[in-house]
């Protein structure tokens, strides 16, 4: 089926729209015509009923006047013929009188008057007999004829005689046919006009989508400074252009965050590569010339190994992301987090002893049980630990706490550093976004992207607690955990043994 329908967009609303014209139009014809037909011929029916029983009486009449005069069936005709002439001017219908002699084998001379003096219809001869017998009025439908007959009953309480109306329903059908030529009009013009207005629709809906691709190739090709598509209409399209716009917002951030990060990651190598290239041209004449200075290559050797730590860095947060965006699986298990605090901690007393910072572990009287990943956790903990140290002046206490607050258990780290501002709070969790006050000290700013990215694939989050006014902290939070069970005794004894 979707082979056989047109490709274009154009066509596909075209062809909606004009089928669900002819549908409803469809509909609409079955549903009115048939029965308006009906109506008609019904009120057309009654109409006659309603003017054959008004004129009874009058019939009945002449009938009484003319047998107290022992009257022959000629001095019939011409009363009858007057009050025939005005029932068929009131009803357009053929008026018979028929006599009491009328009978189902000989119907000849029991004609006591027919306006049209012409061969009576079969039917109107049945119907006729019917009313003579049993007294009664009657009213039939013979295809396009409706027939409506009264007796009029002799001196003795007998019908004497019955007055038939014979109606054609030709004006109804008529009437239908009209409205039905009416209607076919009506629903060409429907259909032109669904057709008129599919195409100004369709071409309108093209045209902005158009300019929408366009805009698309045109970012294809030139990147994210490509000229912004507009469209305000509060409709589907234009959210889909501010959609547009917004992905090439973020596609210009993402590119300026790149090409600072190209900056700064260059500038970053080169600065280590040129003291380490320096380096051991350095120790490679004092080696050749002999005149190697022990004190100085130690100094050479040290300065070398900070230049090595800060590739280190550098190539340890890449990989970090590529593990990232590769979705490595994390396991999910409870962490004691004041253990992993205990053991960072103890990882940066060195470094802390160097800038004359003392680091304060607060952690509470029991377990503090988070669920995650204690690898994941403990990269997330250095991370934070190394920002605190990296922007926190000299000789101010870092503090690292573990503790559980409800449903969660969370690790702060705060320090007493100039803060962050606060329009940069949600932007130093961008990758490769380094702060304003990060300096010369500052990192490659991947440290804090990596670390929330660690913490949400663990269930939990990396946010920045406080105003930001005093120092900075940061909370790290996972969702609680109960302690693992021990294994039986049993188990516990064949494990030791």
């Amino acid at each position: 089926m979707r082979r056989r329908l047109p490709g274009g967009l154009r066509w596909r609303l075209l062809l909606a729209l004009v089928a669900t014209s002819a549908v409803t139009l469809g509909v609409a014809a079955l549903v009115v015509l048939p029965p308006m037909q009906e109506r008609l011929r019904d009120q057309s029916a009654e109409s006659l009923e309603t003017q054959v029983g008004a004129m009874q009486p009058k019939f009945q009449a002449v009938f009484d006047e003319l047998d107290e005069k022992s009257a022959r069936p000629a001095d019939y005709t011409l009363p009858l013929g007057r009050l025939a002439t005005e029932l068929n001017g009131q009803s357009n219908a053929r008026v018979l009188v028929l006599d009491d002699k009328l009978s189902a084998t000989d119907q000849r001379d029991q004609f006591l008057y027919d306006n049209e003096f012409s061969e009576p219809p079969p039917r109107a001869l049945e119907i006729g007999l019917r009313v003579m017998r049993l007294g009664s009025r009657d009213l039939q439908h013979d295809g396009d004829h409706v027939f409506v007959a009264v007796p009029v009953f002799g001196s003795g309480g007998d019908p004497t005689a019955v007055v038939v109306a014979d109606r054609q329903l030709s004006e109804a059908s008529a009437l239908v046919e009209q409205v039905q030529t009416r209607f076919l009009i009506a629903a060409v013009v429907g259909l032109a006009v669904a057709v008129l207005l599919a195409i100004a629709f369709s071409s309108t809906l093209l045209r902005r989508l158009g300019r929408l691709r366009g805009a698309a190739l045109r970012i294809t090709r030139e990147g994210p400074d490509a000229p912004t598509p507009r469209d305000e209409r509060r409709d589907e399209v234009g959210d889909l252009a501010r959609a547009l716009t917004r992905m090439q917002e973020e596609l210009r951030r993402q590119e300026a965050a790149r090409r600072a990060f190209v900056s700064t990651a260059s500038h970053e190598l080169r600065t280590p590569l040129t003291m380490l290239q320096g380096t051991m041209e350095l120790l490679e004449e004092d080696i050749r010339s002999g005149r190697l200075d022990e004190l100085d290559a130690l100094r050479q050797v040290s300065i070398a190994r900070t230049e090595l730590d800060r590739l280190s860095t550098l190539a340890g947060e890449l990989l970090d992301l590529s593990r990232l965006d590769a979705a490595v699986p994390l396991r999910s298990e409870p962490v004691e987090l004041g253990e992993i605090v205990r053991a960072v901690v103890a990882e940066f007393e060195l470094r802390a002893r160097e800038r004359f910072t003392s680091i304060a572990s607060i952690l509470p009287d029991g377990p503090c049980w988070g669920r995650g990943d204690p690898d994941a956790v403990a990269r997330v903990v250095r991370i934070l630990v190394d920002n605190a140290l990296r922007y926190g002046p000299r000789g101010a206490p870092v503090q690292v706490e573990a503790h559980t607050r409800g449903i969660h258990a969370a690790i702060t780290v705060a320090d007493e550093g100039p803060g962050i501002p606060e329009e940069e709070r949600d932007r130093i969790f961008e990758r490769f976004h380094r702060g304003a006050a990060a300096g010369s000290s500052g990192g490659f700013g991947l440290g804090l992207a990596i670390g929330r990215e660690l913490a949400r694939r663990m269930g939990g989050d990396l946010q920045v607690d406080g105003d930001g006014s005093r120092g900075t902290r940061f909370m790290f939070s996972l969702h609680a955990a109960h302690a693992p069970a021990e294994p039986p005794r049993g188990d516990r004894d064949r494990v030791s043994a």
